[in-house]
């Protein structure tokens, strides 16, 4: 049987080490441009949450002085949320991601607070990237054992094995529909933050020789539910949920119940958008799993593009709404470069790929979202290395 493109074992991987390898030096140094860019991209972010809380001032303002409701209410408040949204997302996204990954580290005069050991440090996380996610767990989670074990048993973020209680399960296929797209909008505190805490506490009992940790712990009896309960979920829900619509109290409990809505939908929006950008860049049909661990440096560039896949991709704002996430396989081949570098070098790794016949996976995100859920619930399966 022809194969349209090569097989794994097939592909010269010294060969496409050193392929790969050539980018850096055709794309050059990191410069001071790449941090101004980086900044762009956090202004945006800013100003969408700035715009969204400035609307709704407006709507609560409209409210108190007047009847104001019907269509052009919630189509303010959805608005207002929208931005709300997009802003959350971006500053994990744009700005937390590459800080982490120590992206501009290199950066000539780099001021602290955007480097790996300065952003999002203790008591800064509230300024730098306030979420429910503490950012050391998610760092080693992502960075280390995600980046590192991409599509291996390691790989934390691998959707398949993860819900296998649910694929395994006698739950109509309906229900799990159902259930997938409710976890959609809630999986930055149901699943990530937890998890994330979990990884990072098993590092350190692999260093005791403990037991590793099996499930995550929410609760907040347990060590690690404390924590996640009183350092992250707690802080987080006051700000967001209790001590901001008290704000608009003063002003009736229409306007509190109106900025209250605006904030779950508004966090609903940043988990659905958040997983829109981020779970579908390995998870579908078309994507490979690798029962064995790489065995060298050529055969893991050959793993990020057969176990990642990129979204349509353009301009700053096309890149910025999907978190630069669209450049996955060039984020996973170079993950501690700045966001300014994919799009010079995506053609480079396009051809690269073209020359050792390796596919390029780049489709639109809507439609990757579709097949990572039928993959969620059990319809597709993963492919194996053993099968190409």
């Amino acid at each position: 049987m022809a194969h349209e493109y090569a097989r794994y074992e097939d592909v010269d991987k010294e060969q496409l080490q050193k392929d790969i390898e050539d980018i850096k030096e055709k794309i050059g140094a990191v410069t001071w441009e790449d941090y101004q860019h980086v900044r762009k991209l956090e202004l945006w972010g800013w100003a969408s949450t700035f715009l969204g809380y400035a609307l709704m001032v407006t709507i609560i303002a409209l409210e108190v002085s007047m009847d104001f409701g019907g269509f052009g209410f919630w189509l303010l408040v959805l608005l207002s949320a929208l931005f709300i949204g997009v802003g959350n997302v971006s500053r994990w996204a744009n700005v937390a991601h590459p800080i982490l990954h120590g992206a501009y580290d290199k950066v000539p005069n780099i001021p602290y607070k955007y480097t790996k050991a300065g952003f999002a440090r203790k008591g800064n996380r509230f300024f730098h990237w306030f979420d429910w996610i503490k950012p050391e767990a998610w760092e080693y989670e992502h960075n280390i054992m995600h980046h590192y074990h991409l599509g291996e048993e390691e790989d934390p973020d691998n959707v398949e094995r993860n819900l296998q209680w649910l694929i395994q399960s006698k739950t109509p296929m309906f229900l799990r529909y159902i259930f997938i797209y409710l976890f959609v909008g809630t999986w930055k505190f149901t699943y990530y933050a937890p998890n994330t805490l979990r990884i990072l506490e098993n590092k350190e009992r692999r260093k005791r020789k403990e037991p590793e940790l099996k499930e995550y712990e929410m609760n907040p009896m347990t060590k690690n539910g404390l924590e996640l309960w009183k350092n992250y979920y707690l802080p987080y829900f006051m700000v967001h949920f209790v001590i901001l619509p008290l704000l608009f109290l003063p002003f009736g409990v229409d306007a509190w119940l109106t900025a209250l809505i605006i904030s779950f939908i508004g966090e609903f929006i940043a988990n659905a958008h958040s997983f829109l950008v981020i779970v579908p860049n390995h998870s579908a049909e078309d994507i490979y799993m690798f029962s064995e661990p790489h065995k060298s440096q050529g055969e893991f560039y050959l793993r990020q593009i057969m176990g990642s896949v990129n979204y349509n991709t353009g301009t700053d704002f096309i890149d910025f709404s999907q978190g630069f996430l669209n450049y996955q396989i060039e984020h996973h081949l170079f993950p501690n470069i700045p966001l300014s570098y994919y799009q010079k070098m995506q053609p480079i790794v396009k051809d690269i790929c073209k020359k050792h016949n390796i596919e390029y996976r780049q489709e639109s995100v809507f439609k990757r979202i579709f097949m990572t859920i039928d993959l969620m619930v059990g319809k597709t399966k993963l492919l194996r290395v053993d099968g190409i």
